[in-house]
């Protein structure tokens, strides 16, 4: 696929990270984020739905604080909550400028791992578009419980950073386009701050295991680094999507990829598409439980099969009939995630048992099934 090929889209997510949106100061580079407003709104004179994931809003609080250490989530809030304000004001006196109307949207885990929530989220993002309005998307750090509260400490968040965030907002409005701007010219096939002849890759056909061991961590002041960009990617991608990776200090940078610049890493759609529940299932809840499974019931579930009692090996902490648990081989890989048609405890009491018996053993049956093949994604 070409880069002309590549840049054609009509709904495309953006994804700024932190030191893009700041200078070498720590201050706010306001020419870089208003150059950045001035190429959005060219995209949306154009015709094309343009939705804004945006970092920041910690380190401008940090930086008015005058504090140079944000640990402990206490403070981590408050930094959020005084920087969110600044950072949406300079998004709507931006967009204003070019007539354009922007609106706020702060996001928990719960927003997207609560299904009807997430639908809601699904239809207000969609009806802001329609009504040509750009949506600035952050994740809400001021009120966030996952990382200090108890419950949560064996938890599979949906998501921890705007990377991932991104990835499921781009999944979940059907977005054609995702391009992620951070301190980095693209994906190296080595790291380039350690090798000198590191050389960057223009294309991805897919994110595989190897792919991925290309990434590397944060860097100073961010919260994701180059792997979770490229779990962004993969998710992305598998739904039909397309990412690009680029910098987001090179002057003008938006312009210039959607002028057909060779700018970043290109990382192709693929050929799978998943419905929307299946979506969800696999990338968009968090998870607490998870069932541990034998090889036999590995093979099934790889053949589109549903998970029966006679294939459950082990059951990893409680939960609810209707959740989503992780689905884990012998080896505890894991392989799906899928939606309970019975809690934990009705879980261990059947392991290994026919389904046949479950009514005998646990006095009532839902389902024959664990978790039935329509509620399970395979990842």
């Amino acid at each position: 696929m070409d880069r002309q090929e590549f840049i054609k889209a009509k709904r495309i997510v953006f994804k700024f990270g932190t030191n893009i949106l700041r200078g070498d100061d720590g201050y706010v580079s306001l020419p870089r984020v208003f150059s950045f407003i001035e190429d959005l709104a060219r995209l949306a004179r154009q015709g094309k739905e343009v939705i804004v994931i945006t970092s920041g809003a910690v380190g401008l609080g940090k930086k008015r604080l005058g504090i140079e250490s944000t640990e402990g989530v206490a403070l981590k809030q408050a930094c959020a909550a005084i920087g969110q304000s600044k950072l949406m004001s300079i998004y709507e006196t931006g967009f204003d400028t070019y007539g354009l109307i922007a609106s706020q949207i702060l996001l928990t885990e719960d927003d997207f791992s609560l299904r009807q929530r997430y639908l809601s989220l699904r239809t207000t993002l969609n009806k802001l578009l329609e009504l040509g309005v750009v949506p600035i998307i952050n994740q809400n750090d001021t009120v966030s419980t996952v990382e200090v509260h108890p419950q949560f400490e064996h938890m599979q968040v949906c998501f921890s950073d705007n990377d991932k965030l991104s990835a499921l907002v781009a999944s979940e409005l059907d977005a054609d386009l995702l391009v992620i701007l951070s301190d980095v010219d693209g994906l190296f096939d080595k790291n380039p701050k350690t090798n000198s002849d590191a050389k960057i890759i223009r294309t991805v056909k897919e994110v595989t295991e190897d792919i991925l061991a290309l990434g590397t961590d944060a860097s100073e002041g961010g919260r994701g680094g180059m792997r979770t960009k490229l779990k962004a990617a993969q998710i992305v991608t598998r739904f039909g999507g397309k990412v690009l990776i680029g910098n987001g200090k090179i002057p003008y940078v938006i312009k210039k990829i959607f002028e057909g610049e060779e700018i970043g890493t290109m990382f192709l759609p693929q050929t799978e598409s998943l419905p929307d529940k299946k979506r969800w299932i696999g990338y968009a809840t968090n998870i607490i439980g998870q069932i541990v499974v034998n090889d036999g019931a590995k093979k099934a579930l790889k053949a589109q099969k549903s998970l029966l009692p006679i294939g459950v090996c082990e059951v990893i902490n409680e939960f609810n009939k209707g959740d989503v648990v992780s689905i884990l081989d012998e080896k505890h890989n894991e392989i799906a995630r899928g939606i309970v048609n019975y809690s934990s405890d009705s879980c261990r009491k059947v392991i290994g048992c026919h389904s046949d018996n479950i009514m005998e053993i646990l006095g009532f049956k839902n389902y024959d099934a664990i978790i039935t093949r329509d509620n399970i994604t395979l990842l």
